[in-house]
């Protein structure tokens, strides 16, 4: 071996070391930053996922950086028997229909989908396996609307996306699909995808004594740092909106009950506000709409997990006719891990078999 082919290997090994130490310790950072009570599902387990959604993430991230990786190739799951799987466009956004093949005596139920991910995350195969379950379970023709993601494209495409492709759905679902649209289709949203429906309001990101602020897989300051991305993209006032930096004085009147008590009027800066003042539209947080039209809003079935930083139940409050289903042990994502091998959580399957 020569002395430049010796000095290749030993520089190429240095890099695979640094690369190593590098996502070590990221990943040991993002550990211990974290806080899994006792009362969580599986803690062992859920200290696994979270490790291995962190050191995905940190790897991809450095990757993309690098030009080298710009995604996960999923896994190909076969179609189960009893199922129709098809790949379409509804509005020029990509989506995943679902339909049981089993002859139906009368029109089917429909139901759309809009998968996780806080907007920036996510995509058709990531909601696969909860699609195919409900589809096949519930005898319900189920649309995964493949929405555009932030920060590449920004608030409202998303909605619009959504919007659009129920829409067409609508249009189009008794014709083409079998679906009756008299009954009512149903819009199901998991993370902050109920946004439809309902969503967690960003002023109430200044309530930081939350027991599961810290618990994985969401944590508090991520959810904030997502929501900014995909507004307008500005993270820069992320720690401000953290300690309710951007909420005016006629606001947190309006809503002192729902907000922290350990902010001041006097930490108010119009600056913050002007570079989030979006997320005040009810359009962005819908539970910000006055009552009287919440209540227009159909019946609603709301699951919540109790470590989830996003557990929210401000829909109740309005007397709405609402199933809702708690899951006393369950934490953010955890639809996810309904059917993961040994990965699966027995919570995770009652979830969604509660749908």
């Amino acid at each position: 071996m020569d002395i430049n082919t010796a000095f290749l290997i030993i520089g190429f090994a240095a890099l695979i070391a640094a690369f190593l130490l590098l996502v070590i310790g990221l990943l040991y950072s993002e550990l211990m930053n974290s806080d899994i009570p006792q009362g969580v599902a599986n803690r062992g387990k859920l200290h696994v996922v979270h490790g291995l959604f962190v050191g995905i993430a940190i790897v991809g991230r450095i990757l993309d950086r690098l030009g080298l990786c710009h995604q996960v190739v999923q896994k190909t799951v076969p179609v189960p028997p009893g199922l129709r799987v098809t790949d379409l466009t509804f509005s020029e956004v990509p989506v995943r229909v679902y339909e049981p093949t089993a002859v139906s005596l009368g029109l089917r139920r429909g139901l759309v989908y809009f998968h996780g991910g806080g907007w920036v995350l996510g995509n058709l195969d990531t909601a696969d396996e909860v699609c195919r379950h409900i589809a096949k379970e519930s005898e319900t023709t189920v649309v995964s609307v493949g929405y555009r993601l932030a920060a590449e494209y920004r608030y409202p495409t998303q909605l619009d996306d959504c919007e659009a492709t129920t829409c067409h759905f609508l249009s189009v679902a008794e014709a083409e699909f079998g679906v009756d649209p008299g009954r009512g289709v149903i819009v199901l949203g998991q993370t902050w995808q109920p946004h439809c429906a309902k969503v967690w309001p960003i002023e109430r990101m200044d309530i930081c004594c939350l027991p599961n602020h810290a618990v994985p897989i969401l944590f508090r300051g991520r959810m904030a740092f997502y929501f900014l991305q995909y507004l307008n993209g500005d993270t820069s006032v992320c720690q401000d909106v953290l300690e309710g930096n951007h909420i005016p004085a006629e606001m947190r009147l309006a809503f002192k009950e729902r907000l922290s008590q350990n902010t001041s009027l006097l930490n108010y800066n119009g600056e913050v506000y002007h570079i989030i003042k979006d997320c005040l539209d009810p359009e962005v947080s819908p539970l910000l709409e006055d009552d009287a039209v919440i209540r227009l809003t159909p019946p609603a079935f709301i699951l919540t997990c109790e470590y989830d930083v996003l557990r929210d139940d401000g829909i109740l409050d309005l007397g709405l006719e609402v199933t809702w289903h708690h899951v006393p042990d369950g934490f953010h994502r955890l639809m996810e891990f309904f059917k993961e091998g040994w990965l699966t959580f027995l919570s995770a399957t009652q979830a969604v078999d509660s749908i």
